[in-house]
């Protein structure tokens, strides 16, 4: 019997070589490469016949039209997704184990199937143990169908039969197809069976499109498991985020062809299931009752929705060499501000540990942080309180400018609207008309943001 012939394929891309490497040559990823049998490359026929050229239109000509959109019962769900699925639209949902991403998804398909036919199914558990699941949710599931299976083809096969308007698979990871000799899992199961049941889901089972889920395993890192180009068949990208010592969840958009991307929702674990947060701002404000110092508020944007985060910093002493440790923000960035706050506003911590935190578990990005963060550091070396309802915003840069942050108007009437009295803020984020309840102090450098700060004591 010949020996069959192997390839080493890259887990990142998807890309071949024929013998081991250290570094991919595709995509220069380290220590990436798997092997795996090769798969038999089919024959092309030189006698075959050319396909008919199809009709192209002017794009001017072709109608436009918005997307129908149903919504999943889940309104925080709902938001990240754009306002609801879409016929045809494929989500890829990824997130740490035990996170909740199988119980987000079994009230979801529960909701739905109030509406339209659905199908769930699971290659992780067994009829039973979703049945159990929907029991301890209180879900009824009178019209939720379950299919408990691995094999691509024995499911294509049920959604031509079932022609559901809805379906979730949990997880791509675990199918496989016959068509394929490696195991289920590996670069290839995964990227056949995504392109597969995405070309389903487009093509619909019998002519109508089938709006589809697909439930992802995550790596150590938190990245999604499997070939890279997993994330590029796909139409939505969503990533479940959280502490499984917290009740907090957060669903975050990566990718989202049908909306905005980098929208959250926010979900509170309890006993039945997950319940959307109509007022997330409340989870990232501590609860102490008077202000300590160390303590600002921000008001951050993810997507289009503003958030109040509490940055929490601490000042103390250290040694020949100063920590510089920062949880939710980038640690290089606190070095630069660091500099920043040194260089031009006099305040230095070249012989102090300073350690920065974003209450709740929210991770910021957006450089609007940056005054507040500096605010913060102030606070706590000078060992002096904020006054009580003072938020900050606005971009800090190199030169000691504080730079405007996008929306700021909105920024500022959430604040007012959750009782916050004092802002400060870059000077080109100054409202025009008097924000009621909110007095606003706007700044052109960081060394005006620390004497407004001294005038308030």
């Amino acid at each position: 019997m010949a020996k069959e012939k192997t390839v080493y394929s890259c887990s990142e891309c998807g890309g071949s070589s024929p013998k081991w490497l250290g570094k991919c040559p595709h995509c220069g990823a380290w220590n990436t490469l798997i092997e795996t049998v090769a798969e038999p490359a089919g024959g092309k026929n030189r006698f075959q016949a050319l396909a008919r050229s199809q009709p192209v239109a002017t794009l001017s000509e072709i109608e436009a039209s918005d997307y129908e959109r149903t919504p999943t019962g889940q309104e925080e769900l709902d938001r990240v997704l754009g306002g609801g699925i879409v016929a045809g639209g494929v989500v890829l949902i990824g997130g740490d184990p035990g996170i909740g991403k199988s119980t987000l998804l079994l009230q979801a398909v529960d909701a739905l199937s109030q509406q339209c036919k659905v199908l769930y199914v699971t290659g992780e558990e067994s009829g039973a143990q979703v049945a159990m699941r929907a029991r301890r949710l209180g879900l009824t599931g009178a019209q939720v169908r379950v299919l408990a299976e691995i094999n691509l083809e024995k499911i294509l096969a049920t959604i031509e039969v079932e022609a559901p308007a809805f379906c979730v698979i949990d997880s791509i990871q675990t199918l496989y197809s016959d068509q394929l000799s490696s195991a289920p899992g590996s670069v290839a199961q995964v990227r056949e069976c995504a392109a597969q049941l995405t070309r389903t889901a487009k093509a619909g089972a019998t002519g109508q499109p089938c709006a589809m889920v697909l439930v992802g395993h995550v790596t150590k890192e938190g990245a999604l498991a499997g070939p890279r180009v997993l994330e590029h068949i796909v139409d939505t990208v969503l990533y479940f985020e959280g502490d499984t010592h917290s009740s907090f969840r957060l669903v975050r958009a990566i990718k989202n062809r049908f909306g905005a991307v980098n929208e959250i929702g926010v979900f509170a674990m309890t006993d039945k299931g997950l319940k959307g947060v109509a007022n997330p701002s409340a989870i990232f404000l501590s609860t102490h009752g008077e202000p300590v110092p160390g303590s600002c508020v921000l008001v951050t944007l993810e997507g289009t929705r503003p958030l109040l985060v509490e940055l929490q910093a601490l000042v103390d002493s250290g040694g020949p060499s100063p920590r510089r440790l920062s949880v939710g923000l980038d640690r290089d960035r606190l070095a630069m501000l660091l500099a920043v706050l040194h260089r031009h506003a006099g305040v230095s911590t070249g012989d102090q540990d300073v350690f920065v935190n974003a209450v709740g578990g929210v991770r910021i990005s957006e450089p609007a942080a940056d005054l507040a963060v500096l605010l913060a550091i102030q606070s706590s070396l000078r060992g002096r309180a904020l006054p009580r309802g003072f938020i900050a915003f606005g971009e800090v840069g190199l030169a000691g400018e504080v730079r405007p942050a996008p929306r700021g108007q909105e920024r500022l009437k959430e604040a007012a609207k959750l009782g916050f009295s004092v802002a400060v803020v870059p000077k080109a984020n100054a409202p025009k008309k008097a924000v009621e309840g909110l007095t606003v102090h706007a700044v052109d450098r960081i060394e005006d943001a620390i004497a407004v700060l001294r005038g308030l004591d």
